[in-house]
């Protein structure tokens, strides 16, 4: 029977084990404003951090321009211990659809969204090489809707391929979603109905009729 890691766990480990007179680097990966909100809280005490919004699944552009200037606002708004820097991707959807070709039919939360994770997580891994940072982390764990445990496992894969540790985390945990809620109403965040590629929204739409119809 495989053994199911506690995340949770191991971050606190890493948490315990920082010197406290020094701040490691962190490259965090930004899905959006509310979801980056509870995990900057968390981290930015103990971790410089370099915040990249790279969402090339968001569709369409308007979308991924107000999504990105709510992460912006953000970190102009929120008190952290460290300053945080935003590192900002240009709007390239090709990436996205390249990296799902063939998983189109696929059902939300499966291989479709795997791939996904993929991308975006190795191009974390990649900025965070290239900038020299100690680690790299996804702030997608913090939804109930994300699987942490391939997240994870993913984030994994690319700390062995391009020798950049991956933070482990489980965000959602200690009520970690709830917390991204209560600061999104704080700072009065953007909080959107669908993870923001062109399937989520398509699903999103179907589920508001079938509520409108039952």
């Amino acid at each position: 029977m495989p053994v199911i890691k506690n995340y949770q766990r191991e971050l606190d480990k890493i948490l315990s084990g920082l010197p406290e007179s020094l701040t490691p680097t962190l490259l965090l990966h930004a899905c959006c404003a509310p979801c980056a909100s509870y995990t900057l809280e968390y981290l930015s005490s103990s971790f410089s951090i370099s915040l990249l919004f790279y969402n090339p699944n968001i569709t369409p552009c308007a979308e991924f321009e107000k999504r990105k200037a709510e992460v912006l606002r953000l970190i102009r708004e929120m008190p952290m211990k460290h300053p945080v820097a935003m590192i900002e991707s240009s709007y390239d959807t090709d990436a996205f659809q390249r990296a799902v070709q063939g998983l189109e039919h696929m059902p939300e939360g499966g291989e479709r969204c795997f791939a996904c994770y993929r991308l975006r997580l190795e191009h974390a891994a990649v900025v965070a090489k290239e900038l020299q940072l100690d680690y790299f982390a996804s702030t997608l764990s913090v939804s109930p809707l994300k699987n942490a445990h391939k997240l994870n496992e993913i984030g994994e894969y690319y700390e062995k391929k391009y020798g950049v540790r991956h933070l482990p985390n489980d965000f959602k945990k200690r009520a970690g979603y709830q917390r991204s809620i209560a600061l999104s109403k704080e700072y009065a965040l953007y909080r959107q109905d669908f993870c923001g590629c062109a399937f989520s929204y398509a699903e999103r739409q179907r589920q508001k009729a079938g509520g409108e119809n039952g």
